[in-house]
């Protein structure tokens, strides 16, 4: 007897959900899967599984409108297209009928030192908040971090791959569809920052992540003072 079929096998289009099909549009019209989760407000795991696991459905209608405003509306700021998908996004509810909580990848440190967490578009409106646990762990364990930001290419005051910018991780620049640019600050191999004089930045800050960066961004020379952070990522790890 032949084995079953497996559901959305990749390369199986007409084997794709909604979901999938519509985040397949995207891509072609140049966003990643990551992009994709932004807009959506989601974990990028959770597109994947658009293809995989046959999930999405609750995104369908968010997506065929974000797809509309790119295609018929040229618009193609993810600020933007995160708005108009949480105009169509239905929340999940739970038995009583209230609200559910996002479910979120947790903010974890592995006994080595390493954790990661990240947040985008109405998470950072909000300050971030989810990063500030991450940050004062950190400081307690005596960790280094670095972090990703992403910002208009025209916020960045020095030209991309700069060594003043970011001295020693030249490469890690990557350049986005909607003129937008993610740029690293911090690695193991340039010693990145101390976690504790960053929670300190946070705590002046009053919890605010995202005013913290920004501030250290602005006092460095970096980026311009009216310059909106839309993607940011901290990453820890043990000094050697």
């Amino acid at each position: 007897m032949p084995p079953p079929a497996r559901r959305n096998r990749p390369g199986s289009p007409g084997e794709l959900n909604e979901a999938a099909r519509l985040a397949d549009r995207l891509q072609q019209a140049g966003y990643t899967k990551r992009d994709i989760a932004r807009i959506i407000d989601r974990d990028p795991s959770l597109v994947s599984q658009f293809y995989t696991k046959n999930k999405g459905a609750a995104f369908v209608t968010a997506l065929r409108e974000v797809l509309t405003a790119v295609e018929a509306g040229g618009i193609t700021d993810l600020p933007e297209l995160a708005a108009i998908a949480a105009r169509h996004t239905q929340r999940r509810t739970t038995a009583s009928g209230a609200r559910a909580r996002v479910r979120t990848k947790a903010l974890l440190i592995t006994p080595t030192g390493s954790g990661t967490g990240r947040v985008s578009t109405q998470a950072i409106a909000s300050g971030s908040a989810r990063l500030r646990p991450l940050i004062a762990e950190a400081a307690r364990q005596g960790l280094r971090l670095a972090f990703t930001v992403r910002l208009a290419k025209t916020a960045y005051v020095h030209p991309s791959g700069s060594r003043t910018d970011s001295p020693g991780i030249r490469r890690d620049v990557i350049q986005r569809a909607d003129h937008t640019e993610e740029r690293s600050y911090g690695s193991a191999q340039t010693g990145g920052f101390d976690a504790a004089d960053f929670a300190r930045r946070v705590d002046g800050a009053g919890g605010d992540v995202t005013a913290a960066v920004h501030q250290w961004l602005v006092e460095s020379g970096r980026i311009r003072a009216d310059a909106q952070i839309i993607h940011l990522e901290v990453r820890t790890w043990r000094p050697r």
